[in-house]
């Protein structure tokens, strides 16, 4: 196996038969000794921890009545957060990343 090939950390949930399978690997050498098991839930899914709170919001809308709103609503959203974090030089007016930005999104 070449080196990217092999994995630095194991991400699972906090089933403890995990722990024992990983354990029982790594002492058949069938898994190197080096690689580390995380059970740390938000790193399982990178995509789903980072729309969490985007879950929690659009849960209180009760919905939405057509994709329209429901595209308005949640790119409003998306450009608020990202403004909060300050990632979000793209939206500002004049800028050119933000041309290349909408192209590449349709």
């Amino acid at each position: 196996m070449k080196k990217w090939q092999i994995p630095r950390f194991i991400n699972t949930d906090k089933a403890p038969a995990y722990g024992r399978a990983l354990a029982l690997l790594k002492r058949e050498g069938r898994c190197p000794s080096d690689v580390e098991h995380r059970q740390i839930k938000y790193r399982n899914n990178v995509i789903e921890c980072d729309h969490g709170k985007l879950k929690r919001i659009i849960g209180a809308t009760l919905g939405f009545k057509s994709m329209k709103t429901a595209y308005a609503t949640i790119k409003g959203i998306e450009v608020m957060r990202a403004l909060r974090k300050g990632r979000a030089s793209a939206f500002y007016y004049g800028d050119p990343r933000a041309k290349c930005a909408r192209k590449q999104s349709f």
